[in-house]
């Protein structure tokens, strides 16, 4: 049982930590997100294993992880920087008096 709880523990850090960098930027950077795959993947697979070899493999394993979430995460952030973009673009050009009749700038 002591080994379970090593290794929830182990998770549950994991999945807090990666929880820290969930702010919204378009900057095509995955670097966190790789960082932070790779340290939790290998803190679960030494504590899992008991052995160097299994922290290797999970250190790895976690980081191609963490770097596909980087990645989608960005491709998301993008989209909804466009979408803020063309709202912007589409409702600062003109007012709308009280009467409901548009103004152009």
């Amino acid at each position: 049982m002591n080994r379970f709880a090593k290794i929830a523990a182990a998770a549950a850090i994991a999945l807090g930590a990666g929880t820290i960098s969930a702010n919204a930027a378009c900057d095509n950077d995955a670097s966190t997100e790789t960082v932070l795959g790779a340290g939790s993947g290998a803190l679960v697979g030494g504590l899992a294993s008991h052995s160097l070899v299994g922290a290797a493999v999970g250190g790895v394993a976690g980081g191609l992880i963490g770097n596909t979430i980087g990645h989608s995460n960005n491709r998301a952030d993008c989209r909804r920087a466009a979408s803020r973009r063309e709202y912007r673009r589409e409702h600062d050009a003109y007012y709308i008096d009280r009467d409901g009749r548009r103004h152009y700038y």
